[in-house]
């Protein structure tokens, strides 16, 4: 049976990363990983490679478990690193705290302790409103501080901020959690080796994101600091995040890790935000209000603007505050090309005139 197309294949969408299909190497690993049997849920070969695969990455010493998605690889993350009692400080902005459907809350049993700021970036005397009280039995007690690499707004952390925040955390007896869902387009944006601001800067745990750079689905939970945490393994089963057939997440990581698939995809996204941001600067009436430093643009334009342009060419409103002139996201993604972004930025420009 041929199942039927039932999409337009040649319609873009600056809706989300996660609007793009799977990258062809992927879908090439996946094929290659499904001949005969192996052993269910983590017992395969493929997951037993896996921190030999992320060790170019990260260095030796290092733990690596799959997960369906990003939601899942956080909330075990954090998990992982905190007593029932806890309590997580992160930006007022973070995924966790906006757009997790409040899993860290009900699955996890945290306490998210939010903080207001700027473009999604935390700093230490930011972070200083939560991290207080310690001994106080009556407020939940700050364990772990989440960074979110590259932010909601597109903002990335350079090595030396996330060392501050990581020293300063570690200082007061806290962990490090990274949320990074995209955290190859801020490694690609950086232009140093991921481990410079993770590892070596002090994050303790790092949700390694996939499924927005060209996997089908799956993320992956890495502990860079083993002391820290504990019951990876119960706790992943326990928040539904093992899978039976977890060689095809594996499968999928491995092809994005090797060849630096995971970065190339990234940076092109990364490249296609700028070539769209400059493509827009000069047209009347748009206004871009956040850092391009990864793959989104965020900007505020004309609800004119937005209505004829959404409908060929989806993408989301960020804050619609001001109903006349929205802020809108728009992100790329792996695959888009230059005419697709080029045609969007044409697309604004004609309705802005």
């Amino acid at each position: 049976m041929t199942i039927p197309v039932r999409h337009d294949p040649s319609r873009i969408s600056f809706a989300s990363d996660n609007y793009a299909g799977a990258h062809p190497e992927v879908l090439a690993a996946l094929a290659a990983a499904n001949g005969g049997h192996q052993s269910a849920y983590g017992a395969d070969a493929y997951t037993s490679a896996l921190p030999e695969v992320f060790a170019p990455l990260f260095g030796d010493g290092i733990e690596v478990y799959p997960v369906w998605n990003g939601t899942g690889a956080n909330v075990v993350g954090l998990m992982s690193l905190t007593d029932r009692w806890s309590g997580v400080i992160c930006s007022d902005v973070a995924h966790i705290n906006t757009d997790e459907c409040a899993a860290p809350e009900r699955v996890g049993g945290l306490k998210l302790m939010t903080v207001p700021t700027e473009h999604g970036k935390l700093t230490p005397e930011l972070v200083a409103r939560e991290a207080r009280g310690f001994d106080d039995e009556h407020r939940a007690k700050p364990e772990v501080l989440s960074l979110t690499q590259s932010t909601e707004l597109g903002a990335v952390y350079t090595v030396d901020e996330v060392k501050a925040l990581a020293d300063y955390a570690h200082g007061l007896g806290m962990s490090v959690h990274m949320d990074g869902a995209r955290i190859a387009n801020a490694a690609a944006a950086l232009d140093v080796p991921v481990r410079a601001f993770t590892r070596d800067a002090g994050v303790d745990v790092l949700s390694f994101g996939g499924t927005k750079n060209g996997m089908v689905f799956g993320e992956a939970i890495v502990v860079l600091n083993p002391e820290r945490v504990r019951g990876v393994l119960y706790l992943r089963k326990l928040a539904t995040q093992l899978s039976s057939k977890t060689r095809f997440v594996s499968a999928q990581l491995e092809a994005m890790v090797a060849d630096d698939l995971w970065l190339r995809s990234a940076a092109h996204a990364n490249a296609m935000a700028t070539r769209l941001a400059a493509g827009v600067a000069d047209i009347d009436g748009v206004e871009i209000t956040a850092p391009v430093d990864a793959n989104a643009v965020f900007v505020r334009l004309p609800r004119t603007v937005v209505d004829a342009v959404q409908p060929h060419f989806p993408f989301y409103l960020w804050d619609e505050s001001d109903p006349h002139r929205p802020v809108a996201r728009w992100m790329c993604s792996f695959d888009l090309t230059e005419d697709d972004v080029d045609a969007f930025a044409d697309a604004v420009r004609s309705a802005a005139s």
